[in-house]
């Protein structure tokens, strides 16, 4: 099943977040993203209800198994593609701005034919 791109940037937030800081919540989201916390807690309250994370009762986010399978997927396409694109002579920026908007559109086959030809080691 596909999910809209706002969700997978939202995953893909929650698991950035998660590696960085230990613990989310939904302020921490919206400032990441610079949303406003109304419209980051109706994209938790979706997201939960479709079993990509949980929220426990003092506020803190925790990825499914789901929602973390589709985070993981899209945080390696980010980080592949924005290696991938800097080793290219694209400048950091572009090539960050550039992978995000990549990472929803590509095909799996396409992106593992990238993957599988270019020499990029990730973490």
């Amino acid at each position: 099943m596909r999910i809209l791109e706002s969700a997978e940037n939202y995953l893909e937030t929650i698991l950035q977040l998660t590696l960085k800081n230990g613990t989310v919540r939904s302020i921490d989201i919206a400032n990441e993203l610079n949303f406003s916390k109304p419209s980051v807690s109706v994209a938790m309250k979706k997201l939960r209800k479709n079993g990509y994370l949980e929220v426990s009762p003092a506020g803190l986010i925790t990825l499914s198994e789901k929602g973390m399978t589709i985070a993981n997927t899209m945080n390696e396409r980010h980080v592949l593609l924005r290696e991938w694109l800097i080793s290219l002579g694209v400048d950091e920026n572009t090539a960050a701005n550039d992978a995000c908007r990549i990472e929803h559109v590509i095909s799996e086959e396409t992106f593992e034919a990238i993957k599988n030809n270019v020499n990029i080691v990730l973490p």
